[in-house]
């Protein structure tokens, strides 16, 4: 009976690992390798799980190595994984057959204005929320990306120069400095690894990528339900 269990745990982790391998693969589709070391060293700037559980995957690619090459006959091991590594193997791939929704890392509410909104109004929101994006819309749909570092160059210009002062300032006052921001939209049903994908593309790119709008149908023209950004997926790596 003890000999079934094990059979068991053997091949509940080759299932496991066939499952992040095979995400790997349609994850890589320009790449000509399918060897599991490789596609992990590619997959690890792009996705925050390889990230995570790197150094577990590595080492799971080499116990997989050795419960296939080894086999005494027809499913029957040489060797059985630990209960405890078929288990953590098994939630990896669960997290990769079933991804986060995007809304689940993004900031939410977001606060978004029109340009005729007073700075004032922005820096409360700043105050009481700690934010430091804010989409501009008119009433067509997104204009562009106020940010706090544009209010920081334009508060510093300002103040030390003596020029117009925060109260009389609206938003429209800081549009020439959002100039090479770029902004993305994505659907609300989007997973977490196509919002990486889509920092991936600007970064190969050699462009910054300021933040993904997550919208109802990801169009420029809807409201903004959550936004993410590069901050948001470096606490990706570091929850447990």
């Amino acid at each position: 009976m003890a000999v079934i269990q094990n059979e068991k745990r053997s091949e509940r982790f080759e299932v496991a690992f066939n499952q992040i391998h095979r995400w790997m693969q349609r994850n890589s589709r320009n790449e000509t390798t399918d060897k599991f070391s490789e596609l992990l060293r590619i997959n690890y700037p792009r996705h925050s799980i390889i990230r995570k559980y790197y150094h577990d995957l590595k080492m799971y690619g080499r116990l997989r190595n050795s419960l296939v090459h080894d086999k005494i006959a027809l499913d029957f091991y040489i060797a059985e994984p630990h209960e405890k590594v078929v288990e953590k193997i098994e939630m990896i791939a669960s997290q990769v057959s079933d991804p986060k929704n995007s809304l689940e890392i993004a900031t939410r509410p977001v606060f978004y204005f029109k340009e005729d909104t007073s700075l004032v109004d922005v820096l409360k929101i700043i105050q009481k929320r700690a934010y430091s994006q804010f989409p501009v819309y008119d009433d067509n749909g997104f204009k562009w990306l106020l940010t706090s570092n544009c209010i920081a160059q334009w508060l510093a210009s300002n103040l030390l120069e003596g020029g117009r002062t925060i109260e009389d300032a609206k938003i429209s006052d800081l549009e020439y400095l959002h100039s090479k921001r770029f902004v993305e939209f994505a659907p609300k049903n989007s997973d977490i690894f196509s919002v990486e994908d889509i920092f991936e593309k600007y970064h190969l790119e050699n462009r910054k990528l300021e933040a993904v709008v997550i919208t109802e149908n990801g169009k420029a023209s809807e409201r903004p339900i959550g936004i993410i950004t590069p901050w948001d997926l470096v606490e990706i790596d570091a929850l447990d």
